[in-house]
């Protein structure tokens, strides 16, 4: 079956966590709100999530925030690649909540990557998986109104793969929505109040629930769900 689009990344790297532990790193944590390298500041280290969620953005130049991507508990973050990009300066990464993980240098990494034919394998996954995501959020996304922008949101974190430790999350704000979607918060809040006087989602303290999957399915696009 083709794989759908995910916002979060979470378990992928799990089956090789004893080889993380076995191979020289840092054990390290970061509180809420911590960023995980500093803003403006190229990152020189690769984390193995043990626990926790870190968001990943983009902060343009004229002030705006694009929330790219959710990394939670058995992923990688950020992918290992041997080129620097004058992009990446502009992405931050922050916990969500308390985050723990093992810390490398690119060096060590790029050791670790070229002697695991294991994690290889897994790293090609994990940027395919990425450059799905992208295209999705950047071209699909793109042509579709706001109200099936977000019931495509909607699903793809909070339905898809549910059942998967770390899959899910119930807490971000109409504010993050908006910065993930690239639209107005009053465009967030309008086409939310219609979900929830149609029935489909209710809302209290910034967590969102789905009370009816097929009516929400039923608003999104086919390229969000699996066939």
């Amino acid at each position: 079956m083709a794989i759908t689009p995910k916002y979060i990344f979470a378990e992928d790297f799990r089956d090789l966590e004893d080889y993380f532990l076995s191979c020289p790193h840092k054990t390290v944590a970061f509180d809420t709100g911590d960023y995980l390298w500093k803003p403006g500041e190229p990152y020189g280290r690769i984390h193995y999530l043990k626990t926790g969620v870190v968001q990943n953005y983009l902060e343009h130049e004229k002030g705006y925030r694009k929330i790219l991507s959710f990394h939670a508990g058995g992923t990688v973050f950020p992918g290992f690649h041997y080129r620097k990009y004058r992009i990446e300066e502009s992405l931050l990464s922050r916990a969500l909540t308390p985050v723990e993980a093992l810390e490398f240098t690119v060096d060590q990494f790029e050791a670790m990557f070229g002697e695991n034919e294991d994690l290889r394998h897994h790293l090609i996954d994990w940027y395919g998986a990425y450059a799905n995501l992208l295209i999705y959020d950047g071209a699909h996304q793109e042509f579709n109104s706001s109200l099936v922008k977000l019931c495509n949101l909607l699903y793809l974190l909070l339905l898809r793969e549910r059942d998967e430790r770390g899959q899910s999350l119930y807490n971000l704000s109409q504010e993050a929505l908006a910065d993930i979607l690239g639209v107005s918060l009053i465009n967030v809040t309008r086409n939310l109040t219609k979900l929830r006087r149609a029935g489909i989602i209710t809302t209290s303290r910034k967590q969102i629930a789905v009370i009816d999957a097929e009516r929400l399915m039923a608003l999104c696009s086919g390229e969000t769900l699996p066939l």
